[in-house]
């Protein structure tokens, strides 16, 4: 399972708390893997990108504007992770998706998990 833990904190609640929703998204996924009895999980997976896609770019918006607004030095540096998040949630092609869901899942999860551990224990926490 996908688990917030206090580790994760950095100290700005807004933040936090938008890093809490991304884990949320996470364990839908975590769900969809886990899911035996559903064949065609298409529909899901997509939901689930959509959503993934939609609420990193809110929330790295947000965060960009917090480090912006306490003059955080290595903003670049951290706006380039965000971008190239992005940019691989972006290039993501559906058709192979569909053709290999369990497969696919699989590795969304994984590439999601150890970026949000990565990013918010390595970057984010120095924002603070």
């Amino acid at each position: 399972m996908i688990n917030w833990k206090e580790d994760y904190t950095i100290g700005v609640e807004h933040i936090d708390e938008q890093h809490r929703r991304l884990f949320e998204i996470a364990g839908r996924a975590y769900q969809v893997m886990r899911d035996d009895v559903s064949i065609d999980k298409y529909d899901q997976i997509v939901a689930i990108l959509q959503e993934l896609k939609e609420y990193t770019v809110y929330h790295f918006q947000s965060e960009e504007e917090y480090m912006q607004s306490i003059g955080y030095k290595k903003f670049l540096s951290h706006k380039v992770e965000h971008n190239d998040f992005i940019e691989k949630i972006n290039s993501i092609d559906l058709e192979k998706v569909d053709e290999e869901q369990d497969k696919f899942i699989l590795e969304l999860l994984d590439f999601i998990v150890n970026w949000i551990d990565k990013h918010i224990l390595g970057m984010d926490k120095m924002i603070k």
